[in-house]
């Protein structure tokens, strides 16, 4: 009986990948997140973005699951972190841009991954699961960018909320869906090969 293939810290169900299959694709979802962090569009009311980086986070954890997601993340904020330029380009890039009005979000990102992931890992893969997985992720991720907001900036919870999700909600519905969708079609494809 052949031995499964060595994993990176067990994080893929599927055992057939080789770590150098496994590590690719973590880098690769993590370049994947920055080309959406690029999609920005800045609002003139708030020092917050409109970015699709929150769908390229969801839909990252939602197809790796719960801890390549969680992997995925921290890789993408090391990177970001040591400067390479994968984050939203209105912000200032690098530490920075982690210790800036959006840093709440950025470090946020990898239990939003965790979360997503665990969730719609547990049963069958579907588009309902997907849309509560995607929600959970989303709470945590406003939670963290609210809080991050709040504290920087010395402000109530409501002016944060004015600031950081009011203006974000029907666009992070819309992602949410998308992200759940593409999932559930490709966890689909996957179950059919």
């Amino acid at each position: 009986m052949d031995k499964p293939a060595v994993t990176i810290s067990r994080m893929f169900p599927d055992r057939s990948l080789t770590a150098t299959q496994q590590g690719s694709i973590v880098v690769g979802a993590s370049l994947f997140i920055a080309l959406c962090a690029h999609v920005t569009l800045p609002l003139p009311f708030t020092p917050v973005p409109l970015t699709l980086q929150n769908f390229g986070v969801l839909l990252v954890a939602l197809l790796l699951g719960s801890r390549a997601g969680f992997a995925t993340l921290i890789l993408y904020l090391a990177e970001g972190a040591a400067g390479l330029p994968v984050f939203n380009p209105t912000g200032f890039g690098g530490v920075a841009q982690l210790l800036g009005p959006t840093g709440g979000y950025l470090i946020a990102y990898p239990a939003m991954a965790y979360v997503a992931g665990w969730i719609f890992e547990r049963g069958q893969r579907s588009m309902p699961r997907g849309i509560v997985a995607g929600l959970a992720g989303t709470v945590v991720l406003f939670a963290g960018g609210i809080w991050w907001l709040m504290l920087i900036a010395h402000v109530p919870f409501a002016q944060a909320a004015t600031f950081g999700l009011y203006p974000f909600v029907f666009a992070e519905v819309i992602k949410i869906a998308a992200a759940a969708a593409i999932a559930n079609r490709i966890s689909r494809y996957r179950a059919r090969s």
